[in-house]
């Protein structure tokens, strides 16, 4: 994922930031009683299923396997879930047959929100500090496996309780087959990432939704999370939103208001080819060579590196924002 390397930097404020375990913010405003809590626990169950499964590599059996369990959680919560199937073309000209999963609450509703995450795993761990890895698929605990969990946990809740808008669940897939880094080729790198979301960005299956939220890689340990470049661009009033969300719930010390660079990811043909706005939520980590943090792309991204606070962190300032959302 991701491929274009942050190219803006910042002021390093991280060691004002107080209450590195956990971080309980001092910025709460309210909670609200309405708003659920979110389950982190009950997330992580998700995260691990999905990693059980082994690497969710295209053309594999643990991605068919996986793609079953998603759906199928997804249609216990009450949703109606259907697959967005394709053959996608590699950068090496490999076939791939894969789709997205949707899933919808109330789909006759025309006023809805739309949250969405990639649930692939990377084919090769070509981060890794170890060249002998460099081959090796990804388990991909964070770098996917966490955002789903984060929506499946999200719509248990939701199950229990309805918010005044009707929200959709896309995970993306393709997301992370772009070129590797150690292929010299001279291809466009930038098309072939987030093959899935661009098939999804033109063949939408509603219009009606008020925004979007991506979540990437949103369950590692000692992940802040930054205002994107893309987002910004695109869609400013909802990352405005989900900042706001992120102190009202308590977890402001996780949002940091400072900008990082331009990342691709599955949001930027959300924003260009569907024109619904769509925020980015990843992590930056400004001491890391990549940004994206130590376990990107690489074997060690395993369940063992998650931390549930940052799921905790992330979920809860969603269940915020979308019972917030007025009718």
């Amino acid at each position: 994922m991701k491929k274009s390397l942050f190219v803006i930097f910042f002021l390093l404020l991280l060691a004002a930031q107080s209450c590195r375990n956990g971080r309980p913010s001092e910025e709460v405003i309210s909670q609200g009683e309405e708003v659920p809590i979110f389950d982190a626990d009950s997330a992580m169950v998700y995260l691990n299923a999905q990693c059980s499964f082994g690497p969710r590599v295209m053309n594999s059996e643990a991605h068919e396997a996986c793609g079953i369990y998603i759906e199928n959680k997804f249609r216990e919560y009450g949703f109606h879930v259907h697959r967005q199937e394709a053959e996608f073309l590699r950068y090496d000209g490999l076939k791939m047959k894969g789709y997205n999963i949707i899933a919808q609450q109330l789909p006759e509703a025309t006023d809805r929100l739309l949250v969405a995450a990639h649930w692939d795993s990377r084919p090769w761990a070509d981060n890794d500090p170890d060249e002998r890895n460099w081959k090796s698929p990804v388990i991909a605990a964070n770098d996917g496996a966490s955002g789903v969990a984060v929506m499946i946990e999200l719509a248990r809740q939701i199950s229990i309780r309805s918010p005044q808008v009707a929200i959709d669940f896309v995970c993306f897939d393709a997301e992370d087959v772009g070129i590797p880094q150690w292929e010299n080729s001279l291809i466009d790198r930038s098309d072939t990432w987030c093959l899935g979301a661009q098939l999804w960005a033109k063949n939408l299956h509603s219009r009606a939704f008020r925004f979007g939220i991506l979540l990437d890689m949103v369950g590692g340990r000692g992940a802040y999370f930054y205002r994107e470049g893309y987002s910004q661009r695109y869609a400013a009033h909802v990352v405005e939103m989900v900042w706001n969300a992120a102190r009202a719930s308590g977890n402001g010390s996780f949002f940091i208001d400072d900008d990082s660079g331009f990342v691709t990811d599955d949001h930027v043909p959300v924003n260009r080819d569907a024109h619904i706005p769509m925020v980015d939520i990843l992590p930056y980590y400004p001491t890391a060579e990549s940004g994206f943090g130590p376990t990107w792309h690489t074997v060690s991204d395993t369940p063992d590196n998650i931390d549930p606070n940052t799921l905790k962190a992330v979920g809860q300032t969603l269940l915020h924002l979308i019972y917030n959302q007025q009718p």
